[in-house]
């Protein structure tokens, strides 16, 4: 009686220690299917937000570049002026005419430190979005 006993409660627990083993199994292989699928989400998360960071810094280059040309030619447009004011020729038009020109170049200059700065910034705030 008492073996018959003893017997029963090993096989019941030898059945609970199986269905214990069968539900991690089961449980392990559904983490690691949501694992995979974080994987490829975060994946095609960091693919998206780098080609939108790219397609900004390239816009950001580009007013950039837009700026210095502007302002070189501002700068070559002076010292052409500068020359022929020393020669002497219609040096009151020509110092008008440089004066402006002057005013303009500080004014480009200001424009251009200031999309350094916002320039700067947007690289800060990009490589922000990557920590995070």
């Amino acid at each position: 009686m008492m073996g018959t006993r003893r017997r029963t409660i090993l096989a019941i627990l030898a059945f609970l220690m199986l269905m214990g083993i069968a539900v991690y199994f089961r449980l392990w292989a559904i983490h690691y299917n949501i694992s995979s699928d974080d994987t490829n989400l975060l994946r095609q998360q960091f693919d998206i937000a780098n080609r939108e960071a790219m397609d900004e810094s390239a816009e950001w280059r580009l007013r950039y570049d837009v700026e210095v040309d502007r302002t070189k030619k501002c700068l070559q447009e002076l010292q052409v002026f500068q020359e022929s004011s020393q020669k002497g020729d219609d040096a009151s038009g020509i110092n008008h005419k440089l004066v402006t020109l002057q005013k303009e170049n500080a004014v480009l200059l200001k424009r251009l430190e200031t999309l350094k700065r916002e320039l700067e910034e947007e690289r800060f705030k990009c490589s922000s979005r990557y920590i995070n």
